[in-house]
């Protein structure tokens, strides 16, 4: 087994006459966490859409563990040990926290509808009971006892967004791909969420590939970065060269070489 968990080969999409991603390719690193930055509309959910199998590619393999997934399902991925989280909330509204959170273990349950009906003489009891252990425990592990009982359409946008991590993590996957976690969150809300993210990938050994606007929130956690611009690849690589790329500068941040130059002579006279 290689030492890359995800590999994306070539992958090209397009809608009608529109290309969302031209012929890109890159490596995941197995546990690390890789994030995927670019301007709106630059093929980031749309890559991720790919590489969960939402999308079928035109052209291009998706290799998850070593194994070709392109034309695998979402719940076939999931198998193998591949989570997810959407940009907009996906939640059961009206279930309660714990309850989206055993949904995440469904794909996991051995019994069926022969033995479901049998739960008091048959396995299915102890079963439900060592899935809900497995659940409280990520409910620690993020900080959400206080709401596990709670109808999650009632909560706030920050808890909610922390309860479909919950529900990914739930997968027990060997690879999450976080589109946006920090969304629409407060200062606060976003700290918390990047320590939860280098916790998951620290402590539970999960490798992460996460779509992120807050650059600060990129730099910070990321061991390496890929920057995507009109559906193709930019560059990829350490965060700290990534940002000093005035390609990704122009493409990304909106500063013109010229602004550039400008700014660096200005340094430069500063620091004589």
């Amino acid at each position: 087994m290689t030492d890359s968990i995800l590999k994306v080969e070539n992958i090209s999409l397009a809608f009608g006459g529109v290309k969302a991603l031209t012929d890109v390719s890159f490596e995941v690193p197995r546990g690390s966490v890789f994030s995927i930055i670019g301007p709106n509309g630059a093929g980031k959910t749309s890559m991720l859409n790919c590489v969960s199998g939402r999308y079928q590619p035109n052209s291009g393999n998706v290799i998850f563990n070593d194994k070709i997934v392109t034309n695998l399902r979402p719940n076939d991925r999931a198998d193998l040990g591949m989570g997810r989280t959407f940009q907009n909330l996906a939640l059961f509204g009206h279930m309660s926290v714990l309850d989206n959170i055993m949904v995440g273990r469904h794909h996991l349950l051995k019994n069926n509808w022969l033995t479901g009906p049998l739960y008091w003489a048959s396995p299915a009891q102890k079963e439900e009971l060592a899935h809900r252990r497995y659940c409280e425990e990520i409910i620690d592990f993020l900080e959400i006892s206080h709401i596990r009982k709670s109808v999650a359409g009632t909560l706030s946008y920050g808890l909610r967004k922390r309860v479909e991590l919950a529900r990914a993590m739930a997968l027990k996957p060997k690879l999450i791909l976080l589109d946006e976690p920090m969304a629409g969150m407060n200062l606060e809300e976003k700290e918390d969420m990047a320590r939860y993210i280098l916790d998951l990938n620290e402590e539970f050994g999960i490798t992460v590939v996460m779509i992120e606007h807050d650059m600060s929130v990129v730099m910070d956690i990321s061991h390496q970065v890929m920057v995507l611009d009109f559906g193709k690849k930019l560059m990829s690589g350490l965060p700290d060269e990534v940002m000093a790329d005035p390609h990704v500068k122009r493409a990304y941040l909106g500063i013109e070489d010229d602004e550039e130059e400008a700014a660096n002579t200005v340094e430069e006279r500063e620091a004589s």
